[in-house]
């Protein structure tokens, strides 16, 4: 088998364990099922990945990876002012989860029922946080030095960023029904709420 052909096999794994894991959880999910979803055989999907916690972990480090990357593509860039740089990142972190929508509720059920699985993913998340807050923070002190912003604990802004989009997903499900028109077209919504959510960021943020 060329080395081509290897990483083909290997992302159809990848594909095919993603959807198995954030549908069902880890104790749902069924190496077997990840195999013909892949199509694969079972033997080679361990040859890839020998256990289901490898593949599992695997899974974890590529999607907060990926997470990773993105909001830091817009916090840190160097040709944007601080307010803008957060205003992308609101935005880039929306887009991700919006891409990614099972992946909230994953987090907080596997969390619920392995507790165990928290380490895991606290150091991923505790990854993508420390790689942003020093350089953040000290760029937030500046600004509101020179009254472009309010002064804001930066990691106080994180709660406040994820809470406002995570919920958006994580509420979605229950929320649609009560809320009638306004997510009949669930595109038209999270746009307008991706924007109120910047909005109300902003908002906190500017200067007075």
């Amino acid at each position: 088998m060329s080395e081509q052909e290897k990483q083909t096999k290997e992302q159809l794994i990848l594909t095919a364990a993603e959807q198995e894991f954030l549908t069902k959880g880890y104790d749902g999910a069924r190496t077997t099922s990840i195999a013909k979803a892949a199509g694969v055989t079972h033997a080679m999907l361990h040859y890839y990945f020998r256990t289901k916690e490898q593949l599992f972990e695997r899974i974890v480090d590529d999607k907060f990876r990926l997470m990773a990357q993105s909001i830091l593509a817009a916090f840190g860039n160097p040709n944007q002012s601080i307010v803008e740089r957060i205003r992308g990142g609101i935005g880039l972190h929306f887009d991700y989860i919006a891409d990614n929508p099972q992946l909230p509720r994953f987090v907080i059920n596997e969390i619920i029922a392995r507790p165990e699985r928290y380490d895991i993913l606290y150091s991923r998340m505790r990854g993508i946080v420390d790689s942003i807050y020093a350089n953040l923070q000290r760029d937030i002190d500046l600004a509101a030095e020179r009254g472009e912003m309010v002064q804001i604990d930066a990691r106080m802004l994180f709660i406040s960023i994820m809470s406002l989009n995570i919920f958006t997903f994580v509420a979605y499900p229950f929320m649609e029904p009560i809320m009638g028109e306004l997510m009949a077209d669930r595109n038209a919504f999270l746009q307008a709420r991706r924007a109120e959510n910047i909005n109300t960021i902003m908002c906190r943020i500017k200067a007075k």
